[in-house]
């Protein structure tokens, strides 16, 4: 399909800055499944345990953002940005970094009290960066030196102390996302005792959320657009779960790809391993029968997925009204809960 199909206007002002508190009393679009009229109502994130049916199953993300940007210096002089994308070994991150093009095989980089060098440099655009400790050691030194890697357009992609909490989804436990399931955010220990008492269950996956997932569309055509390889888990216990369950409630995209690649080979089953699945319209989704996610970027992957799952015009008759109505967007914003 055509990558322009995928877009629409949005006023800068609804780009949300600061995340709503408390969490739940974000805004929710309730869009009705075409089988009642396919209706937009306007909503809040506590109604969800009215919204939902007992019986069904909540899957979230259970990944936890590590402070992947890392600020330094590079030999010679200079400032050195970069992103950590993926652990590659105990003393070695996949990177993206700036200014790339400067940077040479063996160049000696410093970030704080963090020494590395770049190990090599790949044709797209990222290099791997060699610390000068490993494991547990690193982690830690990472934990100091870096800062949470906030999108560009949330304060220019510039995070403060407040950001190391508000960043994080209450599930938060496996660390290793570059970027937070944005869709988790929404939670607080009260909805989800309410959605408990309404028979909801919960169970969590792990997809370790990378920078390609938010990179631009930079192609004409879908056909031609490359995804980067995200590594995740499907536990025992969550297949099983999802198996049983009367309908499956993905919180957030992160979630439902994760699903949707291990059920497009067969049945839900315990899986680990990469995935670089690209839901675009036409896609059948097999495990996945409702979505609770955030508002996504124009001509984003993220956005054609949504449009795969609701359906390209119904999607962008919701934005449109979520525009009207003044929602707010992106990792910070509100969010929308869809049925097929």
């Amino acid at each position: 399909m055509r990558v322009d199909l995928f877009d629409f206007e949005l006023p800068q002002d609804l780009i949300a800055q600061r995340p709503v508190s408390p969490r739940d009393s974000a805004r929710l679009l309730d869009v009705a499944p075409m089988s009642e009229g396919g209706g937009l109502h306007d909503r809040s994130v506590r109604d969800l345990p009215s919204l939902l049916k007992k019986g069904d199953l909540l899957v979230f993300n259970d990944t936890r953002v590590i402070p992947a940007r890392l600020i330094g210096t590079r030999r010679g002089g200079g400032k050195v940005e970069t992103l950590l994308i993926r652990e590659r070994a105990p003393d070695r991150w996949l990177a993206f970094a700036r200014p790339a093009k400067r940077l040479k095989v063996d160049d000696a980089l410093a970030f704080g009290g963090l020494g590395a060098r770049v190990a090599a440099k790949h044709e797209d655009g990222s290099i791997e960066i060699a610390f000068d400790r490993g494991g547990a050691e690193l982690r830690a030194a990472i934990a100091a030196e870096g800062a949470i890697p906030l999108p560009p357009y949330i304060r220019g992609g510039t995070a403060d102390a407040q950001d190391r909490a508000d960043y994080q989804t209450l599930f938060a436990r496996h660390e290793g996302s570059v970027a937070a399931p944005t869709a988790g955010l929404h939670f607080t220990p009260a909805l989800l005792e309410a959605l408990a008492d309404a028979g909801i269950a919960t169970a969590g996956v792990t997809l370790h959320v990378g920078a390609g997932t938010f990179q631009p569309v930079r192609v004409d055509d879908t056909e031609q657009h490359v995804m980067h390889a995200e590594w995740g888990e499907v536990p025992e216990a969550t297949a099983e779960a999802v198996a049983r369950a009367g309908r499956v409630v993905c919180v957030g995209t992160t979630s439902l790809r994760l699903l949707e690649t291990v059920a497009r080979t067969g049945p839900m089953r315990p899986w680990s391993g990469e995935t670089d699945i690209f839901i675009t319209p036409g896609y059948q989704f097999r495990a996945a029968d409702l979505l609770l996610t955030n508002f996504h970027l124009p001509r984003s992957t993220l956005f054609m997925l949504v449009a795969a799952f609701a359906g390209l015009e119904r999607m962008k008759a919701a934005y449109a009204h979520a525009v009207r109505a003044r929602y707010r967007f992106y990792s910070y914003g509100d969010c929308c809960l869809l049925r097929r």
